[in-house]
């Protein structure tokens, strides 16, 4: 039975931007190889901890939402265990409610996107110009 699940891992704040996009891809061929689907991921960036691990004071978090089997769970969690670079992880199996809460959010956040990079409409030129147009009537 394959249920939804999703991750999110601590990387060490030392890594170059490729040594990150390695372990993303490392973690993300894991899944797939292991007849997982990829449903979603994100990169939330370098962020403050909220207490040292492991002498650091920072890390790169990633969030991969995934579909799997429910024994293939242990054996990414062994593969985060193992890996140096990884300080945290976290998975969790998500049920019905949290699943559309998690669509909800992905389509929230492309909206935003969509509407950070669209063309910003000149309102305030065209309100000045009414109002001039007013004046001289």
């Amino acid at each position: 039975m394959i249920k939804q699940y999703e991750t999110v891992f601590i990387a060490t704040p030392v890594l170059s931007d490729i040594q990150m996009k390695e372990a993303v891809a490392k973690y993300t061929k894991l899944i797939t190889d292991n007849g997982g689907e990829i449903v979603y991921e994100e990169d939330w960036g370098l962020k403050q901890l909220a207490y040292p691990i492991q002498h650091k004071t920072s890390g790169f978090y990633y969030l991969i939402e995934f579909k799997a089997d429910p024994q293939f769970v242990g054996t990414l969690e062994t593969q985060y265990h193992r890996d140096e670079r990884i300080l945290r992880y976290l998975t969790v199996s998500l049920d019905k409610n949290a699943i559309a809460y998690a669509e909800h959010r992905r389509q929230t956040r492309a909206a935003k996107a969509a509407a950070a990079t669209a063309p910003v409409e000149e309102a305030p030129k065209a309100e000045a110009e009414a109002e001039e147009a007013a004046d001289n009537e």
